[in-house]
């Protein structure tokens, strides 16, 4: 067996193992027994598991929430523990790894007309099919509105577009 186990790189009670089975003698394939262990010791209860899952189908609560929720209902759980049954039964949210994260950069205060104004399109498609664009700007501090319904869009329809707005507000644009 020392020879054999040598040959294959494994260790002679593995080979010992091999055959006690029922199937060793002659040329049979050996399948593979799963490693997974038949007992978990430490698993949740499956009352546990039913609260935790009740506890997030109920008002959506996240991880936290429940655990704390649990805990003042006398049920002892580590935090990990729910978040990891929440995560087995496909109840987590949980975030795409190719999203990118926001800047955080803080938005300028508005203290007076002119200070911001925000930009943007609509598109609408018309009974015949074709696009119609309506490019729309809006002073955050005055509520002042513009716009203007165009057919195609480019950057030098948009720039334009700006400054006939600025022709026709009451006040200077400052930033857009």
């Amino acid at each position: 067996m020392r020879k054999v186990a040598l040959r294959f790189g494994v260790e002679p009670s593995t080979i010992s193992r091999w055959c006690k089975r029922p199937m060793a003698t002659g040329w049979h394939e050996l399948p593979t027994k799963s490693s997974r262990p038949k007992t978990s010791p430490n698993a949740l209860s499956k009352e546990i598991v039913q609260a935790i899952i009740q506890k997030r189908n109920g008002r959506r609560r996240c991880g936290q929430v429940i655990h704390q929720e649990l805990l003042r209902e006398s049920v002892k759980v580590s935090l990990p523990s729910v978040q990891r049954t929440l995560d087995r039964c496909g109840l987590l949210k949980k975030r795409s790894p190719w999203k990118r994260p926001h800047d955080a950069t803080p938005r300028p205060t508005v203290t007076h007309s002119g200070a911001l104004l925000q930009v943007d399109t609509i598109h609408i498609i018309a009974p015949d099919g074709s696009l119609i664009y309506i490019y729309t700007l809006i002073d955050l501090y005055s509520r002042w509105a513009y716009a203007e319904v165009i057919e195609k869009i480019s950057a030098e329809r948009s720039a334009s577009f700006v400054h006939s707005a600025e022709n026709r507000a009451p006040f200077s644009f400052e930033m857009v």
